[in-house]
């Protein structure tokens, strides 16, 4: 195959990630007393949180303050006498008891098994080592590489630099990026010389400059594209 070695995104690319923040953040306001904490402030929370990713993408901001800046701005905005970093502690283990696969996940990577499957994902390394481990994915994955663990994230260049090193992948040829985000996994893998595949079920347009190498909208269409790229010797 030209596709030996197959990178895959988690949220939003093999596991739904609007459920698990959801239940995650609604687990957290019930423990702190806030029984509609999930209704009354989830929307600011999703605004708050979604610029402060993007700030992380571009290096504007570490894993580690994101982890309670969001907390400090939502409560700041609403006026809520929470303390920030207990919350975000809260919300992080509650995010690692989350387990939602999107349908077809499971039977796709089965069918993708003689290719090196690796995950890479700009997550807390707990939070997504938990919930590999509470999924039906536990035994799937060659490697599971966090921007917590490497030190860099995706767009950075040097995160995939580092699962060259890590995993001892000589030819970028043989390796394609699979995510749903352009600005992070799209950009990533293109930064870096390696092919990539927008996952994008929900055929949104792309009004950005980022051009993939591949677009789908299902699984099935990246097992055809898997498949088809086999070496002519």
């Amino acid at each position: 195959m030209k596709y030996d070695v197959l990178i895959f995104d988690l949220d939003d690319t093999l596991f739904d990630f609007g459920e698990t923040e959801k239940h995650a953040l609604d687990n957290s306001f019930r423990a702190f007393s806030f029984p509609n904490g999930l209704t009354e402030y989830r929307a600011s929370y999703k605004e708050i949180s979604k610029g402060l990713w993007l700030d992380l993408e571009q290096g504007r901001i570490s894993l580690s303050d994101l982890k309670v800046e969001r907390f400090k701005r939502l409560f700041l905005q609403h006026k809520l006498l929470l303390n920030p970093e207990d919350f975000g502690h809260a919300y992080i283990e509650n995010l690692g008891r989350e387990v939602h696969m999107i349908d077809g996940v499971q039977d796709m990577l089965t069918n993708l098994s003689s290719c090196r499957l690796v995950l890479l994902t700009n997550g807390f390394q707990d939070v997504q080592h938990s919930r590999i481990a509470l999924s039906p994915l536990n035994q799937t994955f060659e490697a599971i590489i966090t921007s917590e663990e490497s030190g860099y994230q995706k767009p950075q260049a040097e995160i995939f630099e580092y699962v060259f090193r890590k995993l001892s992948i000589k030819d970028k040829q043989s390796v394609l990026m699979i995510g749903d985000s352009l600005s992070a996994d799209i950009q990533g893998g293109n930064n870096f010389g390696i092919d990539t595949c927008w996952f994008n079920p929900h055929n949104k347009a792309n009004e950005t400059t980022i051009t993939p190498t591949y677009e789908i909208s299902n699984y099935e269409e990246l097992e055809q594209i898997v498949k088809q790229n086999v070496l002519v010797k």
